[in-house]
C-alpha cells in the first residue's frame, strides 16, 4: 500500500506486486494483436491504422489503472477507485473493441494444420448458446447495473477488496462487463448475437441515466457508503466525505463523454449502413430494369408484323393472273453491219 499522499508522479509510478499478472496479460494481448497486423501486411491485406491505434490506446489505458500506483491508491481512496472503475468499464473496453481484435484473430489464426486448435476454440465459444445469452443486450445492461449498484451499495465491495484474489476478480468483472457491452454495440467483430442499430443505440444510451443517478447518490450521501474508504490516512489530510463527493463527480463527468462518443460511433455506423443499403437497392433496381429493357428489345427484334389475310389473298391472285414474262435476249456484242450486194 502507498504510504505518501497521491500526486501525479506517484500515481504514474509503475507498481510490481501480485496484481502485475494483469500487466502480463496486457503485454501478451498487445503482442498478439501487433503480430496479427504484421501477418496481414505480409499477405498484402490492408488493416485500418485507426483500429491498431485504438487497440493500443485501450491497452495503455488499462495499464495506467492496473500497472501503476493507481492500483495501490485505489485500495485506499474512493475517488481514485472510481477513476479506475470508469476506465475499466468504459474507456479501455471501448478503445479495445474499436480495434476489432476478434475480427483480426479470425483473419490470422490458421485454418488448417496442427495449429488450427485456437481458431476452433474461438469459433466454438462464439457460437455457443451460453455466449449468446451472455452477449444479449439485456444481459450486458444488467451486468453494468450490477457493477454499480450491486457492488457499491452492498457489502460485496468490502469483501472483494479484503484480499488480492478478490481484488483481481473485481477488476476482471468490471473489464469484462465493459467488453461485452461495447463489443455488441459496435458490431465490428464476429459476435455471438447480432442486433440492429437502434437496439445497439439503446444498449449504450439506457445505462446513462442509471449511471447519473448513481453519481447523485454518491454526492448526496450524508455518510460514507463504503467501509473500505471510510478511514483514509490521517496525515494525508483528506476528508472522507470530500473524497466521496469527488468520486461522484468522476462518475458523473467521466462517464458521459465516452458514452457520447460511443453513441455517435454507433449512430454513424447506422447511417452508413442505411446508405450502403440504399445504394445496393438502387443498383439491383437498375440491373432489373436493364434486364427488362433487353427482354423487350429481343421481343421487338424477333416478332415481325404480319399483313391482314385479305391483303395476302389478293396479292396471291394477282401474281397468278399476270402474263408470263417475255424472255429477254442478252447482248453479246456489237451488231453486224448488213452488206450491200455486189454490183
Amino acid at each position: 500500500m502507498p504510504e505518501d499522499p497521491p500526486t501525479l508522479m506517484r500515481l504514474l509510478t509503475p507498481q510490481l506486486d501480485g496484481t502485475s499478472v494483469l500487466v502480463v496479460g496486457q503485454v501478451i494481448a498487445l503482442c498478439a494483436y501487433l503480430a496479427g497486423v504484421r501477418q496481414l501486411r505480409r499477405r498484402g491485406v490492408p488493416w485500418p491504422w485507426h483500429r491498431t491505434a485504438a487497440f493500443c490506446a485501450g491497452i495503455l489505458a488499462l495499464w495506467l489503472v492496473t500497472g501503476t500506483q493507481v492500483m495501490g491508491y485505489s485500495m485506499m481512496l474512493f475517488s481514485i477507485h472510481m477513476f479506475q472503475h470508469m476506465v475499466l468499464t468504459i474507456l479501455s473496453p471501448m478503445l479495445i473493441m474499436l480495434g476489432a481484435p476478434l475480427r483480426l484473430a479470425m483473419r490470422t489464426l490458421p485454418r488448417q494444420g496442427r495449429r488450427v486448435l485456437p481458431r476452433r476454440i474461438l469459433l466454438r465459444g462464439l457460437r455457443s448458446p451460453t455466449m449468446k445469452v451472455v452477449c444479449h443486450p439485456v444481459t450486458t445492461t444488467v451486468l453494468f447495473l450490477i457493477s454499480l449498484y450491486g457492488v457499491y451499495l452492498t457489502p460485496i465491495l468490502d469483501d472483494l477488496m479484503a484480499s488480492l484474489a478478490g481484488n483481481l476478480v473485481m477488476i476482471t468483472f468490471f473489464f469484462v462487463s465493459g467488453l461485452l457491452a461495447f463489443g455488441g454495440a459496435f458490431a465490428l467483430d464476429p459476435w455471438p448475437r447480432s442486433t440492429s442499430a437502434p437496439i445497439r443505440l439503446l444498449d449504450i444510451a439506457l445505462p446513462g441515466p442509471a449511471e447519473a443517478f448513481f453519481a447523485v447518490v454518491l454526492m448526496m450521501a450524508s455518510r460514507p457508503l463504503i467501509r473500505t474508504f471510510a478511514n483514509p490516512p490521517q496525515d494525508w489530510g483528506i476528508d472522507v466525505m470530500t473524497d466521496q463527493l469527488a468520486a461522484g463527480n468522476i462518475v458523473w463527468g467521466f462517464g458521459e463523454f465516452p458514452t457520447f462518443i460511443a453513441v455517435a460511433i454507433v449512430f454513424f455506423q447506422w447511417v452508413k449502413s442505411e446508405e450502403r443499403g440504399t445504394i445496393r437497392s438502387d443498383r439491383i433496381a437498375d440491373d432489373e430494369l436493364a434486364i427488362y429493357n433487353a427482354h423487350l428489345a429481343r421481343m421487338a427484334a424477333t416478332s415481325q408484323p404480319r399483313p391482314p389475310a385479305d391483303t395476302l389473298r389478293q396479292t396471291t391472285e394477282e401474281s397468278s393472273q399476270a402474263p408470263p414474262a417475255q424472255p429477254t435476249r442478252s447482248y453479246t456484242g456489237p451488231a453486224e453491219r448488213p452488206r450491200s450486194p455486189a454490183t
